[in-house]
Formats: structure tokens, C-alpha cells, sequence
């Protein structure tokens, strides 16, 4: 039929960090179900370069964007591709999904489900079971079968009955019983001595027994999905093959793999139980509170991320997290060891991106377009060195869901002014508006204050929302931002889904820009943070754009932490600016007119953020929520420190399973939903537009 039609083509494909995307001629054979590809066209005659199973296939548009699509086999292998437009996505989608349903229903229609046969998995032997074996020539019944020969061609292959799932779950139940007690032996055996429980050989046998049983926990699933599939006729629209987690929780897991037995109720600490009883964050004031910059303070706290040695003595904690995952695993719900976190919550590090305020500032202070956007690129790469506490990559504390933090930075304006020399823009009589002035009608300072608030909107997905703002310089920034980390093998990916957007108010301008990814390699030695990825800064309204190349390291030679990036003009298509470097340390600014301009990120000064003092933050904000938790890690008790995170996560827990037994939606406090993002509840735009309305009827 039409439906069923062979199609072929041109996507890109993912292969890895180092290549990337490219190129590959995909082909799809409809009658035999599968998804093969090429280097190019004129290679199509020869053998292909991968084939993909497509019955029992999950097919996925991706959320990323809208060109880009998964295909999930039920063998495991993921191909992720592109197609060059929306359209073409959804041609290729739809088409791969009819012939998945095809040869998925041919499973169930074929190999119906016999009346009775005894099985029992202690009578199965791997060297009498060829059939399970894969080999790239098998079909796809052979995915989904367990038998205990090769059957001769014609014959139909005995699909296991729901009592046999039953009986390998029992199996499976005792061989994680053996597993656990493999691992007790070892963690048993003394620390020194000639056999010790560090030893590297016993460290991998346990890496090794646990990365078996999850395997084998993700074959039961596709058996539990093939059953499914034989009772329906077919996988239910929208299906999707979830891969199971580990059976042991990762929270309980901090020396050597051992599980820590926490003190009772009773005993602990009374911070602990304050954690535990706060109250429902619905059920507190979710109203906007205004927050008064003067009762900010100048931040005096020093946590730099130095340690290097804990890394080095928690390996063996490391080893049996890495035994646990998967490449490609999704780290969201993953609960990660305590000693690896920052003492800061992700909320303040998005502050921490603002520790450059004056050239923030300068900004909107650009005489023409150009100098804006150049100023905004410059300002953009100056801001993720100080993002980043120390060499040592650690994790900030995920934030829970209504937590906030808010701050603030004082400039006096005779450095920006400096700064901006003779580009300050002069604004006529007709254009200037008169804002609000403050509650006590004080005369006009001579510094500017930027404010910053970040909310934490959204628990899974885990999404953040922030927005600073200078009434003073009529401009500001909003952007919301979901965090998607995944496990790489040897190193850890965090994408930074979401979308920003800077208002210049003076000059009716808005710059949209997006965040490169992040990568903790070297995870097993001394981990360290690599960005990567392409960024995109526009501005609709005056045609400049610029485009930012985070370049990871390759894994023969090259630099470390490169950027490359060029501001250009979209209607002629000429470029005014071009910059290179490294992110973290020297940039070098190249002009149209052919000055150069270098910026030493290690000399620039630092102004320190003010935030309010703990006896006067609520609840519910960063610091005084996670204060046990940092004191902890300042101290170096990790036991102590992942006490007070597991309290305030089991919490969490418990009011998102209240929530969804009393269907109570959750009500954030300073973001309000706008689309497919958040936006601030009263950003200076409506401040500034309601003031120039106000001026016009008073005139």
C-alpha cells in the first residue's frame, strides 16, 4: 500500500561527542522490517553500515527540536537522527511507525501463545543455547524468543507463558540474592592487608555482577513488553521501552559501596527533623514577595571546590555508581554521592553567571546595533568562568521544586560609565520615562543595582526559571532552563534545554540566546567541566546575530575549553566581529575595522553578589534551605551532609505523592507558565510600558 511504501534518503546521524553529526544514506525496507543506512547513495549496493530491527521499535520525535527523531530498537541500539525541516520529521516518523506496527502485530500473529509447556530457566544451559546468540542476519522473532535450540526454518519458536515470567522472576530474585551476597563477601574482607576490600580486580567483579543484572532485568522488560504485545495485537500508541533501574538504591551507597544504616527518627539531628517537617510548600504563602536590596548584604562566603583528594579516596563509591548505569541513562532520578556536590545550589550558580554586572550593565550602552550586539557576545563568553567554582567539576544541589534564591550586585556608575566611554546612548526629553520612584523618595544614587531571582518551577522535568533586571538602565534578561544530564561512559552530559531572552527597553530590542551543553569528564580520576555545542544569539529587530562554537577536546591533540565565534550582519551577510580563545581564560576580539581586543578572564574583577542574611531568607530559599547540608561538606562530614540531603529529598518525595493523590497542581511563587517556557510575574517590560502609558494620559 501507500502507507507501506520503501522510502529512502538523506539524515544525519549522531555517532558521538567526537564526530558528531553526519551525513548517512537511510533506507527503509518495508517487508523486511528493517532500518538500514550507508555512507552515501552510490554505496548503496554494498553491505550497509548498520540495520536496525524494527519490529518492537519505539519511534520518538525528540523535544530537543523539531528535525530531530530516536529510533529505540527492542534490542537496545538507539539511532538518533535529523531530518533537514519539521516536515520532513514527520514523513519519516510517520512511516517508521506504520512499519514498526506491522512487524510488531506479524510477532503476536505468528507465534501465538501455547496451551501449556513446563519451563524452568535451572534447566537451561548457555552452551545449549545457540538460538539466543545475535547475529545481524536474525529476525526480529528472534529478539523476543527464548527457546533452547535453533528451530528449523517454517517451525514456530515457543514464546514464553505469563507462569514462566513469573518462574524467571523468582530466578532472577535469587541470583540478586547471590549478587548481594558477592558484594557483602567483598565489602567485608579488611581495608589493608593482602586481599582488601579496595582491591581493583574485586572492585570490577562487583562493577561487573551489577552491570549483569540490570542487563538481565532489561531482557525480562522486553519479554514483559513482548507479552503484552501478543495480548493487545499490538504495542499501545505512545509505548514507550523504559529500561528498568537499579534494583539497589544509589543513595545508600557511600563508602565502599556499603549501605549506611541512618539513626532513628529519635536520634536524628533536630535540623533533620526540621527539614522533614516543613510544610507543604502549597500550603505556605505563595504570593511574590518583594525583596528589599538594602537588607542584602555583601557576600563573604569563599567556597572554592578544591578538594582534590576525595575524589582519589571515594573511587571504589565511583566504580560501584558507574556499575549501576548505562550509556545513554538519564541521571534525573538518579541519586548521586554526596562528597561529588558543590556547596551551592544550580539556582545561585545561574546568579554566578551575572558576577560580571558592569559589563552587564554596559550593555544597552552601545551607540549603535552593532556595538550592542558585539557588548552582549562579550558579555555572554566573560560569564561562565566565573559559573564554575574551581578546576574540579562537582555538582551543584538540585533544587527542589518552589525552592528560590535571590540577590543582588551595586555598581558605582562612574565605572560603567568609564566603561562605555563615548558610547553612552543620550535619550531625547520625548523619549525619556519616568519610573517609579522608591518608597522613600530618596534623591538618586549614584550606583546602579541589578536584582536577580530564580525559581525552581518544575520538578520533573527539572526546569529553573530565572530573570535579573536594571530599572535604572531599562533593561533585562529572563530565561527558563531544563536540565537533561546523561551518563557517557566515562564522563557525564548536561544539556541545557531552554531559552533566554534579553530586553533592551531604551532601544525596544530583545536578544534570544541559548546555553551550550556541559561535560564532566574523567570522572574515574580528577573530573573537570568541558563546555560543548553551538550557541545562537539574535536580535529580530536590527538583523545582527551571532553564532559561538564551544569546541570539546579531541581525543588526539588540540585545546582545552576553545571557542570560536563571529557577529554578523544577516541582511548583507557580513561579518563585524569574530572571537576566539578559551572560555575560562584569554578571549581575543577581532573588529571589522581591524582592531583587536583581548580579555583576560582570570584579571577581570569580580563584583560579589549581596544576598539577605539566613535569619532573614524564607524556607524555601537556597541557602537557608540547604545550610545543614553545606556546613556539613564545609566541615567534611559527608555522612552528616548526605543525612540532611536524603531528609530533604525523602520530603520532596512525600508532597509530590500528596499532590498526585489529591490531584493539587502546583502553584509557583514567582514564574508563571508562557508557552512552552516561564516568564517572570512582573518583568520591566509591563513596569515600563504601564509607566509610558500612564505618562501619556497625564499629558
Amino acid at each position: 500500500s501507500d502507507h507501506m511504501e520503501n522510502i529512502c534518503g538523506y539524515l544525519m546521524k549522531y555517532t558521538n561527542l567526537v564526530t558528531g553529526w553526519q551525513y548517512r544514506y537511510f533506507v527503509l525496507n518495508n517487508d523486511a522490517g528493517l532500518l538500514e543506512y550507508f555512507v552515501n547513495e552510490q554505496s548503496r549496493h554494498l553491505k550497509p553500515r548498520g540495520t536496525l530491527q524494527l519490529a518492537g521499535a519505539v519511534i520518538s520525535p525528540s523535544d530537543e527540536d523539531s528535525h530531530t527523531f530516536t529510533v529505540n530498537a527492542a534490542s537496545g541500539e538507539q539511532y538518533k537522527l535529523r531530518a533537514t525541516d519539521a516536515k520532513e520529521r514527520q514523513h519519516w516518523v510517520s512511516r517508521l511507525q506504520i512499519c514498526t506496527q506491522h512487524h510488531t502485530e506479524a510477532i503476536g500473529k505468528n507465534n501465538p501463545p501455547l496451551k501449556s509447556r513446563s519451563f524452568s530457566l535451572a534447566s537451561q544451559g548457555s552452551a545449549n543455547s545457540p538460538g539466543v546468540q545475535r547475529r545481524p542476519s536474525q529476525n526480529a522473532v528472534s529478539f523476543f524468543s527464548v527457546g533452547h535450540h535453533r528451530l528449523p526454518t517454517g517451525k514456530r519458536v515457543p514464546i514464553m507463558q505469563p507462569d514462566h515470567l513469573v518462574d524467571v522472576r523468582e530466578m532472577m530474585s535469587q541470583a540478586e540474592g547471590q549478587q548481594r551476597d558477592l558484594i557483602r563477601s567483598i565489602e567485608c574482607l579488611p581495608a589493608s592487608g593482602h586481599l582488601t576490600s579496595l582491591d581493583q580486580d574485586l572492585l570490577m567483579l562487583k562493577a561487573t555482577s551489577m552491570a549483569t543484572m540490570n542487563c538481565l532485568n532489561d531482557c525480562f522488560h522486553i519479554l514483559q513488553l513482548q507479552h503484552a504485545s501478543q495480548q493487545k495485537g499490538s504495542l499501545p500508541a505512545g509505548t514507550t521501552i523504559s529500561w528498568l533501574e537499579p534494583k539497589i538504591s544509589l543513595a545508600n551507597h557511600f563508602k565502599n559501596g556499603a549501605a549506611q544504616n541512618f539513626p532513628a527518627e529519635i536520634n536524628k539531628p533536630a535540623s533533620v527533623r526540621e527539614e522533614q517537617s516543613i510544610a507543604e510548600p502549597c500550603q505556605l504563602t505563595r504570593e511574590p514577595e518583594e525583596i528589599n536590596p538594602d537588607e542584602e548584604l555583601e557576600d563573604i562566603s569563599d567556597d572554592k571546590e578544591d578538594d582534590l583528594g576525595a575524589v582519589e579516596e571515594q573511587r571504589s563509591v565511583i566504580l560501584h555508581l558507574l556499575s549501576q548505569l548505562k550509556l545513554g541513562m538519564d541521571l534525573t532520578r538518579v541519586v548521586l554521592p554526596t562528597f561529588i556536590l558543590e556547596k551551592r545550589s544550580l539556582l545561585e550558580m545561574y546568579a554566578d553567571f551575572m558576577s560580571h554586572p558592569d559589563l552587564f550593565v554596559a550593555i544597552t550602552a552601545g551607540s549603535s546595533a552593532e556595538e550592542r550586539m558585539i557588548r552582549f557576545v562579550e558579555y555572554y563568553l566573560t560569564s561562565f568562568h566565573e559559573g564554575r567554582k574551581g578546576a574540579i567539576a562537582k555538582k551543584p544541589y538540585n533544587p527542589i521544586i518552589g525552592e528560590t534564591f535571590h540577590c543582588s550586585w551595586r555598581m558605582p556608575k562612574s565605572d560603567v560609565a568609564a566603561d562605555a566611554g563615548t558610547n553612552s546612548s543620550a535619550q531625547s526629553p520625548s523619549e525619556q520615562v519616568t519610573l517609579p520612584k522608591d518608597p522613600e523618595g530618596q534623591a538618586e544614587l549614584d550606583y546602579y543595582t541589578v536584582k536577580f531571582v530564580a525559581e525552581q518551577v518544575s520538578h520533573h522535568p527539572p526546569v529553573s526559571g530565572f530573570y535579573a533586571e536594571c530599572v535604572e538602565r531599562k533593561m533585562c534578561v529572563n530565561a527558563h532552563v531544563w536540565t537533561k544530564s546523561k551518563f557517557l561512559g566515562m564522563s557525564i552530559g548536561v544539556t541545557m534545554v531552554g531559552e533566554g531572552v534579553l530586553h533592551l527597553l531604551e532601544h525596544g530590542e530583545e536578544y534570544t540566546f541559548s546555553l551550550p551543553c556541559a561535560y564532566a569528564r574523567s570522572i574515574l580520576t580528577v573530573p573537570w567541566v568541558e563546555l560543548g555545542g553551538k550557541v545562537n544569539i539574535n536580535c529580530a529587530k536590527t538583523g545582527y546575530s551571532a553564532s559561538i562554537n564551544f569546541h570539546t577536546k579531541p581525543f588526539y591533540g588540540g585545546k582545552l575549553h576553545r571557542v570560536t565565534g563571529e557577529v554578523k550582519q544577516n541582511m548583507t551577510n557580513t561579518v563585524v566581529c569574530r572571537v576566539q580563545g578559551e572560555w575560562n581564560s584569554v578571549l581575543e576580539f577581532t573588529y571589522s575595522n581591524g582592531e583587536t581586543k583581548y580579555v583576560d578572564l582570570t584579571k577581570l574583577s569580580v563584583t560579589r553578589k549581596r544576598v539577605r542574611p539566613l535569619e532573614k531568607q524564607g524556607p524555601f530559599e537556597s541557602r537557608r534551605l540547604w545550610q545543614h547540608v553545606t556546613e556539613s561538606l564545609r566541615d567534611g562530614d559527608i555522612d552528616k551532609a548526605t543525612e540532611h540531603k536524603r531528609a530533604l529529598e525523602e520530603r520532596q518525595r512525600n508532597e509530590e505523592r500528596l499532590r498526585a493523590e489529591t490531584e493539587t497542581p502546583w502553584c509557583t511563587k514567582y514564574f508563571l507558565k508562557d508557552g512552552d517556557g516561564w516568564v517572570y510575574h512582573k518583568p520591566l517590560w509591563k513596569t515600563v510600558s504601564a509607566a509610558q502609558t500612564q505618562q501619556t494620559d497625564s499629558n
